[in-house]
């Protein structure tokens, strides 16, 4: 048994895309770390590898069903060079393209705000993507301290390219955050006013973002796990539960 996954999920198959990804999050040793977020992503949704059409999908979703599923996926900008992101999930249905990016404790660290190049400026991203744009535009903003903007119009704009290539598909970011109680290395308590003021800001950048191509939805951890432990397979409540167990999200 590999310690580093949950009971279900296909290590094979977690391990190959994480191989294929740069950061050298498992060889290297992050994986392993009690603050990886990569790790409560993967076993989050790296269970439904093998089964997409059992990934229980946000409530705004609803009758949406997973026919694809990928991990630790890139999605690229309508340019070749440079960096382009990396989501932890990729999530097709019939209707929805729908990239998760997963925060565990990041939102709590203090960290410099992201930064723009020059390419983020080109005339490539229609005109329904004003929200983001603005925000784009209004970088970095004192109001936002705990939700890293940057990384989530980057992750917005990949996905509006993406979804230009599936024209079926609208394309969805999809915010999924935990709030852990306390700091694994110490104990120390993350504040509930920290978790607050980032709720407060993930409310305000939806608020901004709301009429865009690029449609967000955002949950926490718990609210996730807590629908999933209602679904009507036994085995995917069995999983959250373990995702419960093991993360503490």
């Amino acid at each position: 048994m590999d310690e580093l996954f949950l009971p279900g999920v296909p290590v094979d198959l977690v391990r190959q895309a994480f191989a294929a990804a740069p950061g050298n999050e498992i060889t290297g040793g992050k994986f392993a770390s009690p603050e990886s977020s990569a790790a409560l992503a993967a076993n989050t949704f790296g269970f439904f590898l093998n089964r997409p059409g059992d990934l229980p999908l946000p409530p705004e979703c609803k009758g949406e069903t997973p026919r694809d599923l990928s991990i630790e996926t890139e999605v690229r900008f309508p340019w070749t060079g440079g960096r382009h992101p990396w989501l932890d999930a990729l999530i097709i249905t019939e209707t929805s393209l729908i990239g998760v990016e997963s925060k565990r404790f990041e939102p709590f660290r203090k960290k410099q705000p992201g930064e723009f190049q020059k390419t983020y400026w080109r005339p490539e991203w229609g005109g329904n993507m004003k929200g983001y744009e603005r925000i784009r535009n209004e970088h970095p903003h004192k109001d936002f301290v705990h939700l890293d903007t940057a990384q989530l119009v980057k992750h917005a704009l990949a996905l509006r390219t993406e979804a230009q290539k599936r024209p079926k598909l609208r394309p969805v970011l999809w915010y999924l955050y935990a709030e852990p109680e306390c700091w694994p290395k110490d104990a120390r308590p993350i504040p509930d006013m920290e978790k607050r003021a980032h709720r407060k800001e993930i409310a305000r950048f939806a608020e901004i973002v709301a009429a865009d191509e690029v449609r967000f939805l955002s949950c926490s951890y718990r609210d996730l796990l807590a629908h999933w432990s209602a679904h009507g397979l036994p085995d995917v409540r069995d999983h959250a539960g373990r995702v419960l167990e093991r993360f503490s999200p």
